[in-house]
């Protein structure tokens, strides 16, 4: 029987309540959205006790359906001031799924300095004081739980910028050998750090296995989703051997690379940070290219990263972390981006969020551009502690461009704009402006049509088709963000139909349903309608549907373009609801 548990930090109790009928077809960011926007009120403070943090696990979560280990985490955001759903790989999911919980929702505000842990197993949870592992960073968090409990128990913790409540910090999930995966984005773990929660453990040891109401189905269309995965170039190939760090040198060559604090959209060193550059170190190092976040990843695009000395660096070294470091900061040596990445997870901060913050920050004249060490510094020595300094840097890309007068802050709804320069990709500009979660790329991947050709091909510096290219898309990634399969499976579900069919069978042989792709479709629309309108409950309307100034007011080479998309046109995005 599915359930959801209810923990209420002001009298720490926990309850297990039964699912609401609306809520029982849903998974994922589809309930937690629906949730937030049930349960907080839109104009309540992120970090005071009316918001709540609500963790879900995907509609196909805790299944052997490959790819199906994402687990969503939701609130209202501190850094937008919106509803905010961000999802990670690891264990958690498939724990929660085989524990029978549909969603775990954390509300109210404990009175003190207490810090606590909460524990969930088969029969509920308890929530505990906790003292050992506060102001430790996420791997002694690991370490001293793994000793108390065992390395068998799941684990959602959160770092010491966390417990700080500062804009750029996330919520870290375990993943299975161990390290760490993150909720990045939104500073959500500002939030759990608000509910004074140091860590979740999960503890699925005497869980059941998922039901299925037919197996038979459900192994076939198994079988036929996970052959999609490998037969498609990107998913099958590109992905497994060189990582998303393929992208770098594709993006370069497009012009789209934002570089130097988006000041280019190429840059001069983008081989030393590229995904054929990164894998040949690896190899060289005995580390592994090729290795999955979550149990059942079929692309496994992850990898583990060795130092000089063949010694453990870092893993999930993504594009995004690489490009910003490397690229939008002009650092070119990989070592010292691998360094900051590791810091950047003890630490539990968005990587996105941060490292675009140190381009702004750059060129405020905080360190000079290219100074990796300085990045360091100000990472452990700033941010690590907490220091005035630390605090404001903590305090995002929006906070530090504000405090330093920097008038090119790449930030949609106060988030930082990711690895995609719009004005040479304007499908992708289009989902940052207009997405309900402040400037995410995967919120809505236009890169696909406008640069890998998958799914068609839209013109990536014509305005032309852009609006609908990612409003498509849009609806597309709320859907599979609810049934806890990876974005990735994007790329093989656009261009061949076997693979969204049998996704939906899936489903479908996995609790008895008929859904058909329109209802799919449905979710997504219904999900975006309800994250829309929180938004504009709270204050962020249609004013807020834009890129920055700069975008318009200067050009980038090689294709001398700037972002021209008409206001009436950006605006349009939402009439297709």
């Amino acid at each position: 029987m599915v359930k959801i548990i209810r923990v209420n930090m002001t009298d720490r109790s926990v309850r297990v309540e039964p699912v609401p009928e609306a809520w029982l077809g849903l998974g994922g960011r589809a309930l937690t959205s629906a949730i937030v926007a049930a349960e907080v009120p839109p104009t309540c403070h992120p970090l005071g006790p009316s918001n709540k943090l609500v963790f879900a696990p995907g509609l196909l979560s805790g299944t052997a359906a490959a790819n199906s280990g994402r687990c969503s985490a939701g609130a209202k955001s501190p850094l937008t001031g919106g509803i905010k759903e961000s999802n990670a790989g690891g264990t958690a999911a498939r724990q929660l799924a085989r524990l029978g919980i549909h969603a775990l929702i954390i509300e109210g505000k404990p009175s003190g300095e207490g810090w606590y842990g909460l524990r969930i197993n088969n029969a509920g949870g308890v929530v505990e004081e906790e003292s050992e592992t506060i102001g430790k960073g996420n791997f002694a968090v690991l370490d001293a739980l793994h000793r108390r409990w065992g390395e068998e128990i799941g684990i959602i913790t959160l770092g010491p910028t966390g417990e700080n409540m500062m804009a750029i910090a996330n919520i870290s999930t375990k993943d299975p050998e161990g390290k760490l995966r993150s909720f990045g984005r939104g500073g959500l773990g500002a939030v759990m750090g608000s509910k004074r929660i140091k860590f979740i453990t999960l503890d699925d040891s005497e869980a059941s296995n998922i039901p299925l109401v037919d197996r038979p189905a459900f192994l076939e269309a198994s079988k036929k989703f996970a052959k999609t995965l490998i037969d498609h170039p990107v998913s099958g190939q590109g992905l497994p051997i060189y990582g998303t760090a393929v992208l770098v040198n594709i993006l370069n060559e497009v012009g789209g690379l934002p570089t130097r604090n988006f000041t280019s959209g190429q840059y001069a060193d983008h081989d030393k940070i590229s995904g054929e550059t990164m894998h040949d170190t690896i190899v060289a190092r005995h580390g592994e290219p090729t290795h999955n976040c979550s149990l059942g990843c079929q692309i496994q695009c992850s990898q583990i990263y060795n130092d000089k000395d063949g010694k453990y660096l870092t893993s999930g070294f993504e594009y995004e972390t690489i490009w910003a470091l490397g690229a939008g900061c002009t650092i070119s040596d990989l070592d010292i981006i691998a360094e900051a990445d590791n810091i950047m997870d003890d630490l539990g901060v968005d990587s996105i969020e941060t490292s675009v913050m140190f381009g702004v920050a750059m060129e405020a004249g905080v360190l000079p551009f290219g100074d990796g060490e300085g990045v360091l510094r100000l990472l452990r020595e700033e941010i690590g502690k907490a220091t005035s300094l630390g605090r404001i840097l903590g305090g995002g890309t929006g906070a530090v461009g504000r405090a330093y007068g920097v008038t090119r802050v790449p930030v949609v709804k106060n988030q930082a704009i990711p690895a995609y320069d719009p004005r040479a990709v304007k499908g992708i500009g289009v989902t940052y402006a207009t997405t309900t979660m402040g400037a995410d790329h995967t919120a809505g991947y236009a890169v696909t049509a406008n640069v890998l050709n998958v799914g068609g091909k839209v013109d990536p510096l014509k305005n032309e088709g852009q609006v609908e290219l990612s409003r498509n898309l849009q609806i597309a990634t709320a859907a599979i963000d609810s049934t806890g399969l990876c974005l990735f499976i994007a790329f093989p579900a656009l261009d061949i139909p076997e693979c969204l069919a049998s996704a939906i069978d899936m489903i479908n042989a996995r609790y008895g349903i008929k859904l058909t792709g329109d209802d799919v479709t449905a979710l997504g629309k219904k999900t975006l309608k309800i994250e829309r309108a929180f938004n504009l409950a709270a204050g962020i309307g249609p004013e807020q549907d834009r890129l920055p100034e700069f975008f318009e007011l200067e050009k980038i080479a090689p294709h001398d373009v700037a972002w021209d998309m008409p206001t009436e046109e950006l605006q349009s995005f939402w009439k297709g609801f």
